[in-house]
């Protein structure tokens, strides 16, 4: 194994290793889900890279089909996960919303 591919890898864990601290450590799902949806896709990538010049081109293919596949629908899902938590939990912890005259209109 290179050693630029290892560092690469070993580095994307620690991004995800970050992440998972991030989702025990934050107190609102908001910051929660930010923590997960930012990080993750980071460290998929930074691993993914590294694996790819370990596995050469028929390895990387695969790997940046699956980069690919997340980093489009990543987004959508967060998303989707923030709109279940605000409709469905209080948000007196929120200083504005924005989004409360949104919601009844709509």
């Amino acid at each position: 194994m290179t050693a630029l591919a290892e560092i690469l890898m070993i580095g994307g864990a620690l991004i995800a290793l970050l992440a998972g601290a991030g989702l025990l450590r934050f107190s609102t799902p908001y910051a929660r889900f930010h923590a997960a949806g930012k990080a993750s896709p980071v460290a998929l990538l930074v691993t993914a890279i590294g694996g790819a010049i370990e596995l050469g081109p028929g390895g990387a293919a695969y790997l940046l089909f699956a980069s690919a596949a997340l980093v489009l629908t990543l987004p959508v899902g967060v998303h989707l996960l923030f709109r279940a938590v605000y409709r469905t939990s209080s948000n007196e912890h929120l200083v504005v919303d924005e989004l409360e005259g949104a919601i009844q209109e709509g």
